[in-house]
């Protein structure tokens, strides 16, 4: 029997996720989770197979939750479901130990699909994705600019280009806003850019924010 957690804010999304899973004789929700202390918390005091997890929650999530997670429990099989496209996130995901990524927007067999694959060992990503991640897994030189930030930079990187002010990225991040003002000038440097004008340009050209209209 697969044992998973379902970590997402929605309730509505957690509960068409645990109807859609319980309809497989192999898997159990055994826990639910609306953010990232749910989550791990749940993930200390009981065992699970797959973490089904949303990239955005509230407090700790994303690409700091998974290395978290991987960090306290290194076997435990972590499947990212996101409403945010493969550009935007997948590769980082896997790198920060995720097994696997998909959309919002993928058929609920192919979910059912990489659970499996991911409680086996196995890695469920889309050929894009694969591809993506052997450029830059070696050191490609033509990569595009963005895979050359960090973490924690790419994360202020889509605050700018969302349209978060210094100011309010700073009280998000819990940092002061210079910390954040050198973020953005190594983000600028890195991007071999000079203003947040060309980063959205760039942003909206590899698809790397979301649009209005954008499930």
């Amino acid at each position: 029997m697969i044992r998973i957690l379902i970590a997402d804010d929605h309730a509505i999304v957690r509960g068409g996720l645990k109807q859609l899973l319980s309809g497989e004789s192999d898997f159990t929700v055994a826990g639910e989770a609306a953010n990232g202390l749910e989550a791990l918390k749940q993930i200390r005091e009981q065992p699970f197979d797959v973490v089904l997890m949303d990239m955005s929650m509230p407090g700790r999530s994303g690409i700091e939750l998974i290395k978290q997670i991987k960090a306290e429990k290194p076997k435990l099989a972590l499947l990212v479901l996101s409403m945010h496209k493969e550009e935007q996130y997948a590769v980082r995901a896997l790198k920060a130990g995720a097994l696997g990524y998909l959309t919002k927007e993928s058929a609920p067999d192919q979910l059912v699909a990489a659970i499996r694959k991911v409680a086996g060992g196995g890695v469920f990503i889309s050929s894009g994705v694969a591809e993506r991640l052997a450029l830059e897994l070696g050191g490609n030189h033509d990569a595009d600019p963005h895979t050359q930030l960090s973490d924690r930079e790419y994360q202020v990187f889509r605050m700018i280009v969302s349209g978060r002010p210094i100011g309010g990225i700073a009280d998000d991040l819990s940092l002061s806003v210079k910390t954040v003002s050198t973020h953005k000038t190594r983000i600028l440097q890195k991007m071999r850019m000079t203003s947040s004008a060309e980063l959205i340009h760039y942003a909206i050209r590899h698809q790397l924010v979301d649009m209005p209209g954008d499930s």
